[in-house]
This record gives C-alpha cells, structure tokens and sequence, in this order.
C-alpha cells in the first residue's frame, strides 16, 4: 500500500497547492458562518453521493439572498447532478421538495482551479438569521481502480481522495464527516487524530473554528466489488400512437468501468466459484419499468436473449436481464430492451394541447451513462411542440419517417452526458394534434384495398394475349413443342433403364436356380423392348434435330441416347459372358473376374445417364 499512498499523494498536489492560495481568511464572499455541518459520503456504488446538511447563519448587517458552494476542479469535472433544498424542521422528511435554483459563478478573487456554484434563496437571511440547507452532490468517475488492472482472482480496489475539512468560502464551527463503504474490508485509509473506523463507515471530526477554504486532504482505499456498469452511449426513443401505445426502445452500450481484467479468462472458474474468480464481475441487471409494461423484448446482435426474467404486479414491473457472458473490467456489451406502455398512462390534455409525462433516464439501477439520448417521436401532423426538462439538455428536432407517413413524424432530440439515477425523473413533452389526423392513415388504406381490387377487375376482364399470327407466339409453341418432346425423350430412356433393370434381374436369378433357358428367354424378350424403344427415339431425336428452338437442348439429348446405347452394349456383353460361364459350370470367382471390367464401365454410364436425365428434367 505504500505504492498506492504514494500515488494519491502524487494526484493530490495540484489540490493542495490550490488551497495552499486559499488560505486566506481574507477570501471570504460574505459575512455567513457555516454555524455547523454534517457531511455525509457514500460510496457503496460506482457512484459519489455527498449529502451535505448546512447550518447557516447571517453574522453581517446586510441581506444576504445567495449561498455559494465550492468545489475544486478535480471534482467539479465529474459533478454529474447538484441539487440544495431548504430543511423546514428537524428529523428525516422534513426536507422541502422544491430545488433551489443553482448557477454556476465567478466571483472575483477566486482561481479557476475552482467552481463556485450559487443557490439563490427564496427569502434573503436577515441579521441574525439562519436556516439549514440540504444539498446534494452526485460524482461520476471519481473512485479510481487501484490497482488498474487485476486478474479473474482478484478483488477490485479502489482510491478516494477528499477533504476531511468541509471546503467552502465561510467559515466554519462546527463539522464533521462520515465516509459509509461497501463494507468491513479496508486496505487503507489517511488516518488522523480525529479519525475512527467503525464497521464499514469511516469518522473524521469533529472540526472546531475552521477558516475559509480550510483543507484536509484524506484518501480512502478499499474494496469495492459492486456493478461498475456504464452506458457509454444510450438511445432511449419514446414513440407515441395515438391508437393506444407507447412504444420504448433503448439501445445500450454497456462497459464495466472498473478495473481491467489482466491475463486469460477460465469460465471453468467462474462457473465453479463466481465469488472468489470473478468477484469484480457481473452478470445481471435490474430494471425497474413502469407498473402496465407489456410486450417486453430483450435482445442483441445475435437475435433474443433467454436469459432475462420478468415479473410484476399492479404497482411495479421489474426485468432482470442477463448478458450473454459475464461482465469484467474492460469487456463491452451491446443490447436493446423494448417494452409498450398504455397510453393513457403518459399522455395528458391541457389548455387545448397534448402532453407527454414519462421519465427522462433509464430504467436500470445504479448505471451511469456518459451520453444519453433522448428521442421522443410524435405522430404525423403535431405543431407547436415544447420540452419542459427540469435540468438543461441539448435540444434539437429530426424527421422519422415510419408506415404511410407522407410528410414524416417529427422527433424531439434531448441530448445529456454524466447522467446518473437522480437524473431520471419526469419531463413533459407538449404538442398539438388535430384529432381528424388520425383518419389518414386508415383513409389511406381503404383507399389503397379500393384501388387493388379495381385494379383486379379490370385485369380478370382485360385480354392480354398475344396474336397468334406473330412470331413470338409462335416461337412460343415450337418451344412447347419442343419441351413435350424432351419430356417424351425422358420417358423412353426411363423405360429402356427398366429393361436394363431387368436383364441384371435374370442374372440375380441365374445365380439362385442356375436355369440357363429362364435367363436366356429373357433376354430375348429385353433386347426385343428395347429395340422398339429404340425405334420411337428415332422420330421424336428427328423432330427435334428439324427444330430451331431445340438447339440449347439437343446436344443433351444426343449425348444421353449415345451413352444408353453404350450401357445396352455392355449389359449383353456382361449377360453372354455370365452365360456362357455357367454353361461351361466355371466357378463364382471366375465369373466375377471375367465381368469386372464391364461392371465398372456399365456403373460409370449408369451414374452419367442419371446425372444427365436430371439435366433435362430441368428443360
């Protein structure tokens, strides 16, 4: 760990050399006094969140109707979400629900290696006065993995660098700090006299009378093996019909942002103990979709992914997804989920316009998403549209264009980076719509139907046939013709190879009774077919030779004839040698020697013959 301290340290100079500047009392903005502060870190996620409770108190003359907040650059790049309300009494809930306007500012004297941001009061604090205010700060990229690379057996550790005194440009009486982590096990941590380590939360204070822009840096390195997952870039599109439905897709590019895995990856291990080799993995998400969720799809490049659950009740509907492997520190996956709501969930009337009121971010818990966009896709025909987002976003408008549209839909672009979980909340979409729009489309159809089946009548009772005195009727007969000859040419030679079939046939039998008269008789009436068969060929190869449109096919037709008359003469060349050996009674042995060369040729014509009657089946 000494590595590790040393590397803190090392990111930690430009923090300390900034408020080495700072600390001048003479720096201080006004006359507040922070009369006590509670602050409160957790870090039980990927996720920063510094809950702050400020207890302030107007020692000056003047009203005051602003309080500033200061953080240094290293933070304020990674600041994702800042929101201060006003505490109206003691105990939890008695927070006011309503945010204060918070801006950022530059007063003078202050560095650019800090960020003041300025909460402006609804009622300025008098002489004397004081009020408490809650803020909230959500950090984003701020634990750094440490080490940066760990291998399958490891566990994920991670840096935190802070302040133990509370920074900020008043004074402060009274302060203390809790920093709560995921659990027990801590590598190291700064300790200080004021420091103590209980269970999995960490002590430091409290402080007494410190100064403006007073510092302490702290760095906190522990174990931390939850979900680091981030949405590089997320497209969330929000598509409204008016017919009942709004349809929800969002297209994830996910990453773990936590330490990168090193070496070779054993899913044999992993299968065998996922906690202890793969610790710093995960392999599930949840999201949390709206109560009447229906038609939920889940999804990647491949196709469906089966390996997600989906329950739900009247008040929630919760969707378990699954990659299709595990995620470590580095690995990437790319997915879509989709799901329809009902639209009378989400779409409102007022003042003679439609709204929509759905939530901005995504639906899955603690991820953090570097760039999310937010497409809201109107139907056909909407005017006078406006966003209503309670935090500023990118805005910009796009075309779509889906089934029957003629002038497209418009879309509605929203655009945020560093968003996090308390970034989803509801916006408000608002747009007018003529009712009378949504008989276009319906309108469209009968018309489309109504002009097919005209279309079809005057077809049925059109005459579209050629005149038969033209020459491409007529080549179109002698083509016919051409093709019932070829087909009359295939039946003959199918019928001669079932005469062949035949003489084999009387060799078979030959070979069980020995009757030579039986095998001689058939072979009498086979060479009788085929000399008939042979005889119908003539004509029909005659015709074909006399045709003009028979010369793509003739050559085929020639050559399957010639290789049967081949195959006939090798069947009686093998049917009077078989014969003659059983008439001189020579031996099984001698027989097969005598007709092995003729069986190995009448194999070869039998499987060309076959390949080519296959060629002109085709014709």
């Amino acid at each position: 760990m000494k590595g590790g301290r040393g590397m803190s340290m090392l990111n930690l100079f430009p923090f300390l050399l900034t408020f080495t500047i700072l600390s001048s009392p003479a720096l201080s903005l006004s006359d507040l006094i922070l009369t006590k502060v509670d602050r409160r870190i957790d870090l039980t996620s990927q996720i920063a969140r510094i809950s702050t409770s400020l207890k302030v108190e107007n020692a000056g003359s003047d009203l005051v109707s602003e309080i500033l907040l200061s953080f240094p650059e290293n933070q304020a790049n990674h600041l994702a979400h800042l929101t201060a309300k006003l505490s109206e009494g003691k105990g939890k809930g008695k927070t006011s629900g309503v945010g204060l306007p918070v801006e950022v500012v530059h007063p003078e004297g202050v560095p650019s290696s800090l960020t003041i941001y300025s909460v402006t009061l609804p009622k300025g604090i008098g002489k004397g006065d004081s009020l408490t205010l809650d803020v909230l700060a959500v950090f984003t990229h701020t634990l750094e993995p440490f080490p940066e690379k760990i291998t399958q057996a490891d566990i994920q550790l991670l840096l935190f660098q802070e302040s133990a005194h509370y920074l900020s440009p008043y004074a402060v009486k009274f302060q203390s700090l809790t920093v709560k982590l995921p659990d027990a096990r801590i590598e190291s941590y700064t300790k200080l006299d004021s420091a103590k380590l209980q269970g999995s939360e960490l002590k430091y204070g409290p402080y007494e009378n410190l100064p403006p822009f007073s510092y302490l840096p702290i760095v906190v390195h522990f174990e931390n093996n939850r979900p680091f997952a981030v949405a590089k870039e997320l497209v969330r599109e929000i598509e409204i019909s008016h017919w009942g439905n709004v349809q929800v897709t969002e297209h994830y590019n996910l990453v773990h942002g936590g330490a990168q895995i090193k070496g070779e990856f054993s899913r044999l291990d992993y299968q065998s103990r996922p906690h202890v080799r793969g610790a710093s993995s995960f392999r599930r998400l949840l999201a949390k979709l709206p109560p009447r969720a229906h038609s939920v799809y889940y999804r990647d490049e491949i196709g469906n992914i089966s390996t997600s659950s989906l329950w739900g009740d009247s008040k929630k509907t919760e969707l378990e997804i699954e990659p299709r492997y595990p995620l470590f520190g580095g690995w990437n996956s790319a997915f879509t989920i989709g799901y329809g709501l009902p639209l009378k969930d989400f779409l409102f009337g007022l003042d003679g316009k439609r709204f929509l009121n759905i939530t901005f971010s995504t639906p899955i818990n603690d991820l953090v998403i570097d760039t999310l966009f937010v497409k809201v896709v109107l139907p056909e025909g909407s005017k006078d549209i406006s966003v209503s987002v309670p935090y500023p976003v990118k805005q910009s408008q796009e075309t779509k264009f889906s089934h029957l549209d003629i002038a497209g839909r418009p879309v509605v672009v929203l655009e945020k980076n560093n968003v996090v979980p308390e970034h989803n909340v509801h916006f408000q979409v608002y747009y007018k719509f003529n009712s009378l729009s949504m008989l276009r489309e319906p309108l469209m159809l009968i018309s489309g139907f109504f002009f097919l089946f005209v279309a079809c009548i005057a077809y049925v009772h059109a005459d579209f046939s050629i005149s038969k005195s033209s020459a491409s009727y007529l080549a179109k007969l002698q083509w016919e013709e051409v093709q019932a000859t070829v087909r009359q040419i295939h039946n003959i030679i199918s019928r001669c190879l079932i005469t062949h079939d035949k003489l084999e046939a009387s060799l078979r039998d030959l070979s069980r009774t020995g009757d030579v008269q039986a095998c001689k008789a058939t072979r009498k009436s086979v060479d009788s077919s085929l000399k008939e068969l042979s005889k119908e060929l003539k004509s029909l190869v005659a015709f074909l030779q006399s045709s003009p449109q028979a010369t793509p096919v003739l050559s085929k037709v020639e050559e399957i004839i010639t290789k049967e008359r081949d195959l006939q003469e090798k069947l009686m060349a093998k049917h009077s040698t078989v014969v003659d050996c059983y008439e001189k009674k020579l031996g099984g042995r001698e027989i097969e020697n005598r007709i092995a060369s003729h069986q190995q040729k009448i194999t070869a014509l039998r499987q060309e013959i076959d390949d080519l009657m296959d060629v002109i089946d085709e014709i």
